[in-house]
């Protein structure tokens, strides 16, 4: 149910959020690893490097969500959609840290709003 004060942000906003979200962490991972990237010469080597090294990647994705969401309510993705977490008692303010953690709105109790 949605409040009179509180727009909800769409999906479609998430959505393109978390894609920007993506690539930016994408870049974090390339700029970690270039030198060894620039060496990979084949599609196969390609693919065993990242999976070798997925468990960066999804190290990279926890503490990018969580240091942005905890910190301010978003990250560049959200920034860029107008978009930002909130908790879901009072969506005056941020979630904080720990419940930054929590990747899933239901488990840390805090909503997506429109901040445009």
């Amino acid at each position: 149910m949605e409040s009179k004060s509180v727009k909800y942000a769409s999906i479609g906003r998430r959505s393109v959020s978390y894609m920007i979200d993506d690539f930016v962490v994408s870049i974090f991972f390339i700029v970690i690893f270039y030198n060894q990237i620039v060496t990979l010469i084949t599609p196969d080597l390609m693919l065993s490097f990242v999976s070798a090294n997925l468990w960066v990647l999804f190290a990279l994705k926890i503490i990018y969500h969580t240091f942005f969401i905890g910190y301010s309510g978003a990250t560049f993705g959200k920034l860029a959609m107008g978009i930002k977490a909130v908790d879901e008692n009072n969506p005056s303010e941020t979630i904080g840290y720990p419940m930054a953690l929590s990747y899933h709105d239901k488990i840390s109790k805090c909503i997506v709003i429109d901040v445009r």
